[in-house]
């Protein structure tokens, strides 16, 4: 399993992952829109996150007509315990946003 750096990009991206449900899950362009990163840092961030174990990525079922097909990701339960490892080292990142994605007074 692969050591990940936890810089503030990666943890803009691991934050947008926590705050995902099952009912609104995470996809690239919607991380890359909350996290405030391009696809260009998001992407490479999720590759080595999928590597380490601490996320997974699973294809969109079914018809999206008009757009390409998404892929979700997700925190595993290795990506759950260092996510809030990490939220323990660095409460500044995570306390940003409240829970529900929006920026903080």
């Amino acid at each position: 399993m692969a050591s990940i750096r936890l810089t503030r990009p990666t943890l803009e991206v691991i934050r947008v992952l926590l705050e995902a449900s099952p009912d609104d899950p995470a996809w690239g362009l919607k991380i890359c829109e909350e996290a405030d990163l391009g696809s260009g840092t998001v992407y490479p961030i999720l590759e080595r996150l999928v590597a380490a174990g601490w996320v997974t990525r699973s294809a969109e079922t079914g018809e999206h007509p008009g757009r390409p097909k998404r892929y979700y990701y997700a925190l595993t339960a290795v990506g759950q315990h260092a996510a809030h490892q990490a939220r323990e080292r660095k409460p500044r990142i995570f306390g940003r946003h409240t829970a529900a994605g929006g920026a903080t007074a």
